[in-house]
């Protein structure tokens, strides 16, 4: 599998992080999303209001981030912050390991999270979601120089996250949680504007980590990882590809994940063609889970392949 070089993939996602980054500092409603399936009980579905849906459009990008991955398999480029907010990205090395890191900016500090996205399903990254910590979602892309703000009043949401295509469609969704553990799910554009959102679950809370950049169980449909908070346990929710009840019931898949501070995934690190994630501990070593693509046993054991991750108060991709 062809992959463009490390330093071609980090500066344009770097780009597209640093113009959303220069919007928000320039600069209220938010989109709007479905939730998942409350933790070991039937989905819900009740629609409510806010935030609001934002009525201007963002413009429309192509390509130039990541490698010749697949649609349900992509590989992204890993982002970290340090307290000084400087911030810094890191490519797949090809080997399961990463780069070098590149520093993106001294911004970190304005980035309350960012995912990147593949609109068009080639498994390149193509575009940029970047939450502020006032509130605001802006979106960046190849295409355009500049972000566009999507909308405010997402910090009602302790967790957001896009998996990828959740409800069906070719265009990344957006999953949040709010403080009260209710998950809900926004379908994206290729724009970056989303939906309305509508709650089809909660209870959530019991969940410390919720990561998912891809498919771990071989079907094609992108799925999630969460740790439960008091035991430690691990589960899969696996993805349907329906937008009114995005997963099925939860799985436990592993016990004893209660010494990571961090999980996540960049998709497929080690580019086998299976999405994989990784894993940081309480003394900054980082460690992969290499994807298997099956349900029953989703990842394979733990391969250290960093140290001194601790030095990063955010990791994301």
């Amino acid at each position: 599998m062809a992959i463009l070089s490390g330093r071609k993939r980090g500066r344009a996602l770097s780009r597209l992080a640093t113009a959303a980054i220069a919007v928000a500092l320039a600069g209220t409603a938010a989109g709007t999303s479905y939730a998942a399936d409350n933790p070991g009980s039937a989905a819900q579905n009740a629609v409510q209001g806010t935030p609001q849906a934002s009525t201007s459009a963002p413009k429309a990008i192509t390509s130039g981030t990541g490698s010749t991955g697949n649609a349900a398999n992509p590989i992204f480029t890993l982002f970290g912050v340090e307290s000084t907010g400087a911030t810094y990205v890191y490519d797949v090395d090809g080997s399961g390991k990463y780069t070098a890191r590149e520093k993106v900016d001294d911004l970190g500090d304005v980035r309350a999270n960012q995912q990147a996205v593949d609109n068009d399903a080639d498994g390149i990254g193509d575009g940029v979601w970047l939450w502020e910590p006032g509130g605001d979602l802006y979106f960046s892309n190849d295409a355009t120089p500049d972000s566009v703000r999507i909308g405010g009043g997402w910090n009602t949401y302790d967790k957001v996250l896009s998996p990828g295509n959740l409800g069906g469609a070719k265009e990344y969704d957006i999953i949040a949680r709010d403080r009260s553990g209710v998950l809900w799910l926004y379908l994206g554009y290729p724009d970056g504007k989303v939906t309305a959102r509508t709650k089809v679950g909660a209870g959530w809370q019991i969940y410390d980590q919720i990561a998912g950049k891809g498919d771990l169980t071989g079907d094609g449909k992108p799925d999630l990882i969460a740790r439960e908070k008091a035991t430690g346990d691990l589960y899969l929710y696996k993805g349907t590809g329906n937008a009114s009840a995005p997963f099925a019931a939860r799985q436990k898949i592993g016990t004893g994940w209660g010494g990571y501070n961090a999980l996540l995934s960049s998709g497929d690190v080690n580019l086998d063609g299976k999405t994989d994630f990784i894993a940081r501990d309480g003394s900054g070593r980082l460690f992969a889970y290499y994807g298997t693509g099956n349900a029953a046993s989703p990842y394979q054991a733990r391969v250290q392949i960093g140290t001194g991750w601790n030095i990063y108060t955010k990791l994301f991709s």
